[in-house]
């Protein structure tokens, strides 16, 4: 029996194309009858769904009509509800970032990463504790980041960062071009790892905290951890799951 859908779609004439094709193939239950959310869009537009959905039960299938389709499925018009019926489940959680900045704290959560960046020309320099225990006294940097594995190949991949398997119980710890130390190339950290940042010299080098799309500026502190809480759950064709993906990308020219 084919589950009900609810479509939704990024602000791009593609996207928005598409939403109006599969609309006019496809019922349209709404977000509260449906038992499974399609996402139009790239990676970006998948996050912004996952947030959207928080708490709601839905699972996620994305269908990539944006410029990086690494959590998205090939788009098709034809056959959804057979792909979603075979479709692979991954179940992920978020990190929860409590950031201080200007005498307020600040909660966000983060499906993808966390990452610490320099606002000015100026390096930011960063202490860094695990467990409460300083790590790292001092990381001169652009900037330096706490990546889930399903966020394991965005952002942190890009900042030469390890490729994490999607039930591995890790995340990366990985700096952003990092001058000194310089050949601290992050860590890995169990999952219950809790992390602080603990911003030095925060007036003269300013930087800001960002979980997924959620920014905090000028802060002054920033505590990460995994909130097992919390849980989504995204979709994926049959013989391309989320696992599967993280594996291929490792063998990639």
């Amino acid at each position: 029996m084919a589950r009900a859908l609810h479509f939704v779609a990024a602000e791009t004439s593609e996207a928005e194309t598409a939403l109006a094709a599969l609309r006019g193939l496809y019922t349209d239950a709404g977000p509260e009858k449906a038992a499974v959310v399609v996402a139009l869009g790239g990676d970006g537009f998948m996050l912004q769904t996952l947030h959207a959905f928080l708490g709601k039960g839905k699972p996620i299938y994305g269908m990539h009509l944006g410029s990086v389709g690494f959590l998205m499925n090939e788009y098709r018009e034809a056959g959804l509800e057979e792909r979603l019926e075979q479709a692979e489940s991954a179940e992920i959680h978020p990190l929860r970032m409590r950031a201080a900045a200007n005498g307020k704290t600040m909660e966000a959560l983060a499906f993808n990463e966390v990452s610490l960046l320099r606002q000015t020309r100026q390096a930011a320099k960063i202490r860094i504790f695990v467990d409460e225990k300083i790590r790292i006294h001092e990381l001169i940097c652009d900037g330096v980041l706490v990546s889930t594995p399903a966020g394991s190949t965005a952002y942190n991949l890009s900042a030469h960062g390890p490729i994490l398997p999607i039930d591995a119980a890790l995340m990366a710890l990985t700096p952003i071009s990092a001058f000194r130390p310089r050949r601290w190339h992050g860590a890995l950290l169990p999952h219950r790892a809790r992390t602080r940042f603990e911003v030095l010299e925060a007036d003269k080098r300013p930087v800001s905290a960002v979980a997924d799309d959620f920014e905090v500026r000028n802060v002054t502190c920033v505590d990460v951890a995994e909130d097992r809480s919390v849980a989504m759950t995204m979709l994926f064709d049959a013989g391309h799951s989320l696992d599967e993906r993280i594996l291929a990308e490792q063998f990639l020219d």
